[in-house]
């Protein structure tokens, strides 16, 4: 039995896709909406009777279906649920090191789309991002606690108030499964220690697609003894300049309890709060204020939330970016380091490096780029599903 409650045709030629592996289809690619199908419904995508493939229904979303398996007879059920997280486990076994804080679970690039689950040492905090996974849940709560060795709790963070340009509700946090996690859980990332906050902090709690370039921050502030974080969320790039070397490192997020978490962060890595800044307050106004100051840093980190939530927001984003960066670059020392980041998926690698060159441009200064990066191996990426290529990091010198 494979538990299919419906079938759903798709408009003509539409279906090549979805064989190619995308694991969306758009309400608009349906050729006949069903009646009264509930959210989390299984159901069989076809084109002129024949199957495409399988996965589970929302009908509050813009994306109508989500994909689970193009095997025919692959039934969706529990032993499905727990085959995939077992799958992604054992990618993260094999690629993650020197941490206890990992993405067990990311969604389309794991076969399960619209699932994100992170593992923050002994508990995982569980994010669905379509109200068609509200049925399935408990399997994939089990799923997590069979698979993943060690865990204590299993707690929810589910974001289901969601419009169709991908805009988040507010999260509803409560335990699934074990115990109730502690107010602030240690994660070790390579030996810098970072506080963080489950039921509150945004996302997950901690955004881990940056650990490895945090890494690279702490070697690469050797020897460069001012930092400033922009948009530093609770200083993980902060303890990560200052463990590297940095002797004053000032951080700037409009938020306070991040900013108060930042100074919990830098005395769980023995670093003494007053011997740094930290400021509430908006990232552009300090920019301006200190470029009329003339005050100039040798490590500058830019890494802002995403500037472009739906694909009409993308010309707005990418002259933000030209922006900020050109605002950015006026306080970086000759010789000095940006670090600079986008974790918008809609603005391309390309359409964010043109916009720092722009920046560059604007701002009268020679770049190079010593530098790239993307997501870390807990983050991978479908081939077939470009939307998941979302963070880009570089590492430009200011040669003047």
């Amino acid at each position: 039995m494979t538990g299919v409650e419906a079938e759903l045709p798709l408009r003509k030629d539409l279906a090549r896709h979805l064989r190619a592996g995308h694991p969306w289809v758009f309400r608009k690619a349906v050729e006949r909406a069903p009646n009264r199908l509930p959210a989390g419904a299984i159901v069989d995508v076809t084109e002129g009777g024949r199957f495409v493939a399988r996965g589970y229904y929302d009908p509050h979303s813009a994306i109508s279906v989500r994909i689970l398996t193009r095997e025919p007879a692959e039934a969706v059920d529990d032993a499905f649920w727990r085959r995939r997280v077992a799958r992604a486990v054992a990618l993260r076994r094999e690629l993650v090191q020197g941490t206890n804080g990992w993405r067990v679970v990311h969604g389309e690039a794991d076969g399960l789309p619209g699932v994100v689950a992170d593992r923050y040492d002994r508990f995982a905090v569980l994010k669905l991002y379509s109200a068609g996974l509200t049925p399935h849940r408990a399997a994939i709560v089990e799923a997590l606690r069979a698979e993943v060795e060690g865990l204590a709790g299993v707690y929810g963070r589910d974001e289901l108030a969601r419009d169709d340009d991908g805009d988040e509700g507010s999260p509803q946090g409560r335990v699934l499964w074990g115990a109730e996690p502690p107010e602030r859980i240690a994660v070790d990332e390579h030996g810098m220690t970072i506080l963080v906050d489950v039921r509150r902090g945004q996302k997950t709690g901690h955004f881990l697609d940056q650990r490895e370039n945090r890494r690279m921050v702490r070697e690469l502030a050797a020897g460069r003894p001012e930092a400033l974080n922009l948009f530093s969320y609770t200083g993980g790039f902060s303890v990560a300049a200052a463990l590297g070397g940095a002797k004053h490192v000032v951080s700037v997020d409009v938020d306070r309890d991040a900013i108060a978490l930042a100074r919990e962060n830098f005395r769980a890595n023995h670093l003494d709060p007053a011997d740094h800044a930290f400021a509430t307050e908006d990232c552009f106004d300090l920019l301006a204020r200190y470029r009329k100051e003339g005050r100039r840093f040798d490590l500058v980190v830019c890494d802002p939330p995403a500037f472009a939530k739906s694909q009409k927001a993308v010309e707005g984003a990418i002259a933000g970016y030209a922006s900020l960066n050109r605002a950015a670059l006026a306080v970086v020392a000759p010789g000095g380091l940006l670090v600079t980041a986008s974790c918008s998926a809609r603005v391309s690698a390309e359409q964010f490096t043109e916009a720092v060159k722009e920046a560059a441009f604007k701002a009268r200064v020679d770049l190079a780029l010593v530098r790239e990066t993307r997501q870390p191996p807990d983050h991978p990426v479908s081939l077939q599903f470009r939307e998941g290529r979302y963070l880009k990091c570089l590492v430009l010198r200011r040669l003047s």
